[in-house]
């Protein structure tokens, strides 16, 4: 058994503090991996805030943006050596024997998803924790391979950031001759303007302000426009073949399935506090829209979209801090206080 450094909170109020946690014996599949970096995810703060309804069971280490390198492997895993330069996302398990399990769909595991990285109960009753520590215990499945021309520290967020956005993008067929628009221009929606840009796609940012327009261009995008503007939802109307909202607030829905054209789809990915969002039924039956929904992708996905960025050289944009700046990084995100994704040196720890 490993004991982990790490840094927990106690509560939704509470400031994070340093602590110690127990990772499991490797059973025969298992892999320990010592973790390098982690990644802050907006979902992070929800969780640890309490925001998304049901009960969190504190003290909780989030993370599941992680990436580390093998240190120890179970008697019968035949994935990975010890050495290797792997990644953990947001997902540790599944069912495995069910529908969606079976297609490499794990994320949309019908008996629940069971577990997620931290905030749930694995297989065993205990507590899953996650990778604001120094070291995790996965079963083989559920670890993915960085490629050698991806840094460790940039590696990190693309197991939340990265496949959260690779994933509709790449089921809704983000590609030449679409028009992509990308709701939001901060940790999920920089990568989301770089992955469809690489895919061929005609990029549009659809953003609060033009602070970030010189980035979004750099980015790939091939316009920028401000929504708090009336006159952008009146010219673009019509324009999209596929809108990927990444903001996780609550925003005026049926305005952006507007600029949608005739079959086109507006995918939320980015997971506001538990407040419904409102939809006229009018806003999708005039030009035959849909409104969708996305989660992460597979592991099979995954470990696609890893290779995919090693390929098309696409990295995040990441500020790397030490571990007692985890409570001013959340600060920093909610402000909108970041280029584009904190991620934690566990060196730190």
């Amino acid at each position: 058994m490993v004991i982990a450094k790490a840094r927990a909170v106690d509560g939704p109020d509470k400031l994070f503090r340093k602590a110690e946690i127990q990772r499991r014996d490797l059973d025969s599949h298992d892999v320990l991996i010592e973790i390098k970096y982690a990644g802050i995810c907006h979902s992070d703060i929800h969780t640890a805030h309490g925001e998304w309804g049901g009960e969190v069971n504190y003290p909780l280490v989030p993370g599941h943006e992680i990436a580390g390198i093998v240190t120890d492997i179970g008697s019968e895993v035949t994935k990975y050596k010890v050495g290797e330069r792997v990644g953990v996302g947001c997902m540790v398990d599944s069912c495995g024997e069910c529908e969606n399990c079976r297609q490499g769909e794990e994320q949309y595991c019908l008996e629940g998803n069971v577990p997620p990285t931290y905030a749930g109960v694995d297989k065993y009753g205990e507590p899953t924790q996650g990778g604001y520590s120094t070291h995790i215990v996965v079963t083989e499945d559920f670890v993915v391979s960085i490629p050698e021309n991806i840094s460790l520290d940039e590696a990190a967020p693309l197991l939340c950031a990265g496949i959260t956005t690779y994933s509709p993008l790449n089921h809704w067929n983000a590609g030449p001759g679409k028009k992509v628009a990308v709701v939001g221009m901060g940790g999920l929606g920089h990568m989301a303007v770089k992955i469809a840009h690489a895919m061929g796609a005609e990029v549009t940012v659809l953003s609060q302000t033009l602070s970030k327009r010189e980035d979004g261009l750099q980015f790939g995008a091939n316009d920028y426009y401000a929504t708090s503007d009336p006159a952008t939802f009146d010219k673009l109307a019509g324009t999209f073949d596929l809108i990927i909202n990444t903001v996780s607030a609550k925003i005026d829905m049926n305005a952006y399935l507007s600029l949608l054209t005739l079959d086109g789809t507006l995918v939320n990915v980015g997971a506001p506090p538990a407040e419904p969002l409102a939809v006229n039924v009018f806003s999708l039956i005039g030009h035959r829209r849909s409104f969708a929904g996305s989660m992460i992708g597979g592991i099979r996905e995954t470990q696609e979209m890893l290779n995919f960025c090693a390929k098309h050289n696409i990295a995040p944009k990441i500020e790397i801090i030490s571990a007692d700046k985890i409570d001013e990084a959340y600060e920093r995100v909610l402000a909108s206080d970041v280029k584009y994704r904190f991620v934690i040196d566990v060196s730190t720890m």
